[in-house]
């Protein structure tokens, strides 16, 4: 006979460690993407005024158009055409905001890394903009569906952007280059990789990259690297970073297909 009880007692410790240890990360997961979309804020309330601009114009057109004799009906149906596509143009991009903020579990979804990526752009279009960053992608068509949460996929794929974004404020000669692309990697599924022209990585940099509170950002917290490598980690992929040339850097991650 064997007392089993000091190992089932040892085990069921180690499980509620994991667990709470889980939770924690995903407070921590949630909490990242809500101040990286708080400092999006401002280019985001731009974003969603100018579909909202357009709805006001064309219907005011529209009814315009409406109330002269004889009314000329196909310019008012081109204007509420028009205050149609603004109006989900504006809901499109509520849509997404409310999707990375949303306190919910991980999902694990076959989706086109693709569309989830060309979300993120779009979200950051107004950031990029006002920075004087040009943005470049080159998608791979035909790539095979990749499997994880849509959402975490999408908080790192964000993170690196204004990373990027970030670190070209501070380049005062030269363009400002934003390189977005994906390409089929045979033995690990598929394989993204986001480039800037900024000031680029030092061996030291590289060295403490991914540790836990370090950060060269004023106020900056040292934690959103961190997140997304344990989000690419724990979805089976790995996240790594390299020298650009003639300068910037370069993240790349991988995701299992």
């Amino acid at each position: 006979m064997v007392d089993l009880t000091e190992r089932k007692r040892a085990e069921s410790q180690a499980r509620e460690t994991e667990r709470r240890y889980r939770a924690v990360q995903l407070e921590l997961e949630h909490a990242n993407r809500v101040a990286t979309v708080g400092q999006l804020s401002a280019s985001i309330a731009h974003e969603v005024n100018q579909p909202l601009s357009g709805v006001i114009t064309n219907a005011e057109t529209g009814l315009l158009w409406l109330k002269i004799e004889p009314p000329e009906l196909q310019e008012a149906l081109g204007a509420f055409n028009r205050v149609v596509r603004d109006g989900r143009r504006a809901s499109e991009i509520v849509n997404r905001i409310r999707a990375l903020v949303k306190k919910e579990p991980p999902r694990i979804d076959r989706f086109a890394i693709n569309e989830a990526i060309l979300e993120v752009i779009a979200l950051t279009h107004g950031e990029t903009t006002k920075n004087g960053v040009t943005v470049r992608t080159r998608l791979a068509e035909r790539l095979p569906l990749v499997e994880g949460d849509r959402v975490q996929l999408q908080q790192v794929v964000l993170n690196l952007i204004i990373n990027a974004v970030e670190a070209m404020t501070g380049v005062s000669e030269g363009s400002r280059e934003l390189s977005i692309s994906t390409e089929e990697a045979k033995s690990e599924g598929v394989l993204v990789s986001v480039a800037d022209t900024g000031p680029g990585l030092t061996a030291a940099k590289l060295e403490r990259l991914f540790e836990a509170f370090h950060t060269t950002k004023p106020g900056g917290l040292g934690m959103g690297l961190v997140i997304c490598r344990s989000i690419i980690e724990a979805l089976g992929g790995r996240l790594w970073a390299t020298a650009n040339a003639p300068r910037g850097a370069i993240f790349q991650f991988t995701m299992p297909a």
